[in-house]
Order: C-alpha cells, then structure tokens, then sequence
C-alpha cells in the first residue's frame, strides 16, 4: 500500500467514523487543550504588554452609547463622528452585547481590552475541529490551531480593540465554515443546523466575514459534492442564515436603502481587494502558502486547500483571510511529507507514536519561541502589531475636553486618539474616515485622505488648509506631542507645529499636558 493510499484510506476511515461520533470525544481533551495553549499565551502576552487596548473601539463604543440611550432601539445615526455623524449601517449583533456590558457597569475601554481575547482563545475549537476533520488527524488539529493563534497578522486584527466585532465575526465564520465541511461531505443535519445558526450570527456580525463563509460554502460544494441534495443542503445554510439576519436587513432596508451595502463594499478595497496576487505583487508571507497549496494540488491531487487559499487571496484585501486559510495548507503539507518519511523508515520502536509526540513538542516550542517574539514586537517603540490609540495624556486631555469646552464644540484630532475622541470627550471631531464607509467611496475617499494629511501636519496653516477640504472649521485643534500613530503607523511629532500653533494669531493655547496640546480657534476681533 502507498503512502497516498493509506492517507486517503485513513481520512476516509475517520470520515466515517465522524459522521456518526459527537464533534468532540475523549480522544481529543489532550489535543484540542494542546491547541488552545498557544492563544491563551498569546492573550496574556497582550494584555500584559498592552495597558490601553490596541487600535480603537471608539466608534463602536459611541454606537453602543447611542443603542442604551435609545433604550435598545437601533439608532440611525452615530453623533460625533464629522459634523453630520454617520450612518448606523453596521450589522448590530456585537453593538448590543457591547451595549449590554457598558449598561452593567464595564468601562468601555477596559471592555475594548479584555473582550476579543473570549473569542480569539475560542476559535481555535472550530480550527482544530476543522483540521482535525479534513486531515484525519487531531495532532494537525492542534497544529493548525497554533499556526493561526501565533500569527501576528491574524491576531492583530482579533485581539485589539476592534475584534469586540471582529473577533467573534471570525469565530461565528470558522464554526460556519466547520459545520459547512460536514454539510457537504456527511449530510449531516445537525451540521446544517449548525450552520445555519452559524452563518446568521456572522451576517449579524460583520459583512465581508459574511462574505468568506459564502465563498467558502461555494468552493465546499463544488469540490465535496455538486449533487442536487448537496446544494439544497448548502442552500438551507444560506437562507436560513438570511431569515435569522432578516430583521436587521430590512430595517437596513427601509431606513438606509439598499444601496448602502453596495457604498460599503466600494471602501476597503472592495471585492477582489486582493487582486494584486495576481500580477506578481506576492509578498513572502503569501509566497510560503501559495507554495504549499499548490504542493497540495500537483502532489496531493487535493483542489480544496488551494482553490480556498487562492480564493482567499483574491477576493480579500485583507490578509487575514489568506493567512488562516494558509495556516491549514501548511500543516496539511507537514502531515503528508511527515507519513511519506515514515512509510520509507520502518525501523525503530512501534510502541510510541514519535509523529504525535513531535507534533506536540513542535506546538510547545512554536508557543514559547512565537510568545516570546510578540512579546518583544509588542514591547517596541513601533509596535507594528498592537499600536495603542490611547495613553494616560490622551485619556486626561479627553476628559478635560468633556468638561472645559461648550458641548457643541467641534476639534480637529490629530493622530489616531481622534478614533476615541468622540466617545472619550463627547464632543464631535470634523474629519475623519470611521463610519462613513456606508455612504460610499466619494465621502469615504476623501475623509481618509484629509485626516491622513492632516495628521501629518507640521504648521497651523497646513492644518487649516487640509481640513477645508472636506469642509471642517474646527474651534478646537488636538496635537499630540512626541511618538503617536496615523492608521497604526509610528509617526513623530518633534515640536515644530506646536510652534506654528504658538506664533499664529488665529489660535490660543488651551490645554497642555506631557503628551498633548490643545489650540482653541480666538474669537474674531
């Protein structure tokens, strides 16, 4: 027997199995808790490097506000954010839960910290179960878990502020995607039922999440089934997941319009925001998973693995996506070279699995040696991975923007504090990109591009100039001193537009703290 076959036969046998066995048995304890390590250290790593949550929650946070004031009725705009606030566009599943801590008592700001880690140690359950599943192995289940809890990329974008949505987005979609593997290859129906669920609570949660799950399910059947039965099955999943989102989406509907997912995907890349992969733009981190699932496809002869990654790639600007799909493409090649290397080398002793047991001494090395690389990324002046919007001078000159200045005050932040600002001083800042994605790429585009330059700003003029851009006239101008960041990006502040600041006659010093400096616009003569 080949090293092909017996792989093909031992996934076959434990499909098999599987379809009759609960998701989780007695076999898997030490292996899915083996998986759930390397994120747990991950958490603790940020969350003790990390006194301010990383990136900004704030408009989410200022949505959250906006729900408990209206007594849990959706509003249609968020104040604060440009002068005429933005669209409640967002699907509002997180926003409510948010809502309800922030009711109970928590600090919004302790909540954007503390938060996505329930959900970024939690997925790794969908992805050993996937893992363990597709490959018939629970040592790749575990391996595959440790390959996307220790990816910074990955991580970066679950465990700041922003995975409250976020990171349960991805954990709705992987259990989604989970239970899609089963719909396709057993029928099962509690897998359609599960994934039913599944997919409504990601639709509820966040849109091009969403996305990654319907393209999955695409692929899923194409190359598990293509029989009637399977697409109606695939098809319960889907408009089942629609009737549980369908309250959201024709309230969307009839206050928004329809067009307003339509503004939305214009932004952020749009679909196919990762279309560069194709003319050669491949950076080394896809060019390692690009080569392993198409060792996959010739090897192999599998199509799943590499039209998913290759999809994933395509369709979405954002990494991330290519990068989970990438993390299984990888320990799906190790298992393969692994059993070819075993079927030539049949001496030794039999009694001792030696591929699990290095498996797992490979997961805890990946975990200490992966730990302690975050921990020292994450520790950097530059810190390009988990960025804080806030510190103690911005927290204090927000506080004291919300008690000094008139309540219709409007400001000019500069530097990502203004993410915060709104929701921190309740006060309203003129430009800025959060939220207004849903009224489409010609407001987007150019509220982007303003804070960007002003942000970047070194004279009073230059600010005053940027902001008339998009029409802001501010009463107030926040500067940060010293190291902050634009769209988590270090930048340097070495004093000279505060000294503009200072020697204009249009503005005043009103707020001065070691980190921050806030100009008041003089009242004309």
């Amino acid at each position: 027997m080949t090293v092909r076959e017996t792989y093909s036969g031992r996934l076959a046998s434990n499909a098999d199995r599987l379809r009759r066995a609960v998701p989780l048995e007695a076999r898997d304890r030490r292996w899915l808790t083996l998986a759930l390590v390397p994120s747990v250290v991950a958490v603790c790593v940020y969350l003790a490097t990390n006194p301010y949550p990383a990136y900004g929650a704030g408009l989410y946070t200022q949505i959250a506000e906006e729900i408990i004031a209206g007594g849990y009725a959706p509003p249609t705009r968020i104040p604060g954010y440009t002068a005429d606030g933005v669209p409640f566009a967002y699907p509002p599943l997180q926003f409510y839960v948010l809502a309800v801590l922030i009711d109970m008592g928590g600090d919004p700001v302790t909540i954007a910290r503390f938060l996505p880690s329930v959900a970024v140690v939690a997925v790794q359950i969908p992805v050993y179960l996937l893992a363990r599943d597709y490959t018939g192995s629970r040592p790749a289940g575990a391996a595959t878990a440790a390959a996307v809890a220790l990816n910074p990329q990955i991580l970066e974008w679950h465990i700041s502020a922003g995975g409250v949505v976020r990171a349960f987005a991805y954990l709705y979609a992987l259990t989604a995607i989970y239970a899609g593997y089963h719909v396709f290859t057993s029928g099962d129906r509690r897998a359609v039922l599960g994934g039913l669920a599944a997919f409504g609570l990601t639709l509820l949660t966040h849109p091009t999440y969403s996305l990654f799950v319907v393209t999955t399910y695409l692929l899923m059947w194409a190359v598990f089934d293509r029989s009637l039965a399977g697409l109606v099955r695939g098809a319960i999943v889907g408009l089942g997941g629609t009737v549980v989102a369908s309250p959201w989406l024709a309230w969307m509907a009839s206050v928004h319009g329809v067009e307003t997912f339509a503004a939305a995907g214009s932004t952020h890349g749009g679909i196919g925001g990762g279309m560069s992969f194709l003319y050669g733009a491949i950076s080394v981190y896809t060019a390692i998973p690009l080569v392993a699932a198409a060792y996959l496809l010739v090897v192999r002869r599998e199509r799943f693995l590499p039209l998913w990654f290759v999809a994933a790639e395509v369709l979405f600007k954002q990494p991330r996506f290519s990068y989970t799909v990438g993390s299984f493409a990888l320990v799906a090649v190790g298992l393969d070279v692994a059993g070819r290397i075993r079927a030539l080398d049949r001496a030794g002793p039999r009694n001792v699995d030696w591929r699990a047991a290095g498996t797992a001494a490979l997961i805890l090395a990946a975990t200490v040696g992966g730990g302690a690389y975050l921990a020292y990324e994450m520790t950097l002046v530059t810190d390009p991975t988990t960025p804080e919007f806030l510190d103690d001078e911005a927290v204090e000159a927000m506080e004291w923007a919300a008690t000094e200045t008139p309540e219709d005050a409007t400001f000019v932040v500069l530097g990502d504090a203004a993410e915060w600002f709104p929701v921190q001083a309740e006060r309203t800042i003129l430009v800025g990109p959060w939220g207004v994605e849903w009224e489409g790429a010609d407001k987007y585009e150019p509220q982007l591009g303003a804070y960007k330059n002003v942000s970047a700003c070194q004279t009073a003029s230059c600010v005053e100039r940027t902001a008339a851009t998009v029409g802001a006239n501010p009463d107030y101008v926040y500067v940060p001193k010293g190291r902050y960041t634009v769209r988590g990006a270090g930048m340097v502040q070495f004093g000279s537009l505060e000294r503009s600041f200072e020697r204009s006659p249009r503005w005043e010093l009103a707020f001065e703290n070691e980190g921050v400096a806030i100009y008041r616009a003089r009242a004309p003569e």
